[in-house]
């Protein structure tokens, strides 16, 4: 065979055998496409870690709304800014009387003994500054205003004496009052960088989404012998400090606790509450209750005996009555045992049309 057509069939040849490879390489494309697209288990693969990449994305988001949201939360005026020592020392018991109200006026109280033994604080975390702990942001800027329980214009001193008659169970102070003076002081000045007539961020008590059911107190005990009766007692009753003077963890119900006066005895205020701060060390942004869990635990509490309070001269508007007061007589039709435990969202809207 001469030399060209050697080189022609050489080169027929390796034509051939490209077009095998190219063919091959074709082929395991496909068949690998195939198998790809129709084994379930692969695709799976791939959508979730799409799906948690979504996942990661949207928690990330989150977050940031979040600590945006946070960033703006009142916080109190720096006590320790304060140049006028007088005034500072004043506000400084002021701070240590809401703290440890009862070391001062409790049963065991230095100063008096006019109120059951729990302290501010117990209602009013962190001396009345943390946000939803149902603070003082708002109190000093708002007040004096008009109040429909008492259907009259209140000040701080009336304020103070509610707490000290309601949720202290107690005995009210008079205006000359050292320690009245005091707690006015550390209110005042704590909200003093709240423009009058405004409402700080994150002040007072979160308002829950009412429920499409009714609270029911009988979850609500499962979940609190849970979560709760560690601290509070299965019984309620809380735990006292070794030296008597104050409780360590307050009582939720018993001859101790706040009576039925009390802002927290409406049940929104109290699941409200503890939702953002309930069991101890909860937060805003870390929260351990669901909603459901914090509205049916505050069920349960306050279904259970405390104090009687005398609300004759409460409510003078009984058309103004919150849709959970839990006393009547009311200005609907609606039984006092669903204004108690609900489903509020009847009577709101029965509130709306009138």
């Amino acid at each position: 065979m001469n030399p060209e057509k050697q080189n022609i069939v050489q080169f027929k040849s390796l034509v051939k055998r490209l077009i095998y490879l190219f063919t091959t390489i074709i082929s395991l494309v496909v068949v690998l496409f195939v198998v790809l697209f129709f084994n379930t288990s692969i695709t799976a693969w791939f959508q979730n870690n799409d799906a948690q990449l979504d996942s990661l994305y949207v928690d990330a988001e989150k977050k940031v709304i979040l600590q945006n949201e946070m960033a703006k939360f009142w916080k109190p005026a720096d006590i320790t800014l304060i140049k006028d020592s007088t005034l500072k020392q004043e506000v400084e018991y002021g701070k240590d009387l809401i703290a440890h109200t009862s070391k001062y006026l409790g049963p065991n109280g230095s100063v008096k003994k006019i109120t059951n033994g729990m302290n501010c604080n117990n209602c009013h975390l962190d001396a009345g500054t943390k946000p939803w702990g149902n603070n003082y942001g708002s109190v000093y800027s708002m007040y004096p205003k008009m109040r429909a329980r008492s259907g009259q214009v209140e000040n701080l001193y009336k304020r103070v004496n509610d707490c000290m008659e309601r949720s202290l169970n107690g005995q009210p102070l008079t205006k000359d009052d050292r320690e009245m003076k005091a707690m006015i002081a550390y209110i005042e000045y704590i909200g003093s960088n709240v423009p009058k007539g405004k409402e700080a961020n994150a002040s007072g008590i979160y308002d829950l989404e009412y429920l499409d059911r009714a609270a029911n107190p009988i979850k609500g005990k499962t979940l609190y012998d849970a979560k709760c009766a560690s601290c509070h007692q299965v019984n309620g009753e809380g735990i006292m400090a070794a030296d008597k003077t104050e409780f360590t963890y307050p009582p939720l119900w018993g001859k101790n606790s706040y009576n039925t006066g009390a802002g927290l005895f409406r049940i929104s205020r109290f699941a409200g509450y503890i939702k953002y701060n309930m069991p101890l060390g909860a937060t805003y942004d870390n929260p351990q209750l669901s909603d459901e869990e914090s509205w049916d635990i505050a069920a349960y509490v306050e279904s259970l005996d405390r104090p009687k309070k005398d609300l004759s001269l409460d409510w003078p508007d009984i058309s103004k009555k919150p849709v959970d007061h839990p006393f009547g007589p009311f200005s609907d039709s609606f039984t006092e045992n669903q204004h108690k435990f609900g489903p509020f969202k009847p009577i709101k809207e029965a509130k709306k049309k009138k």
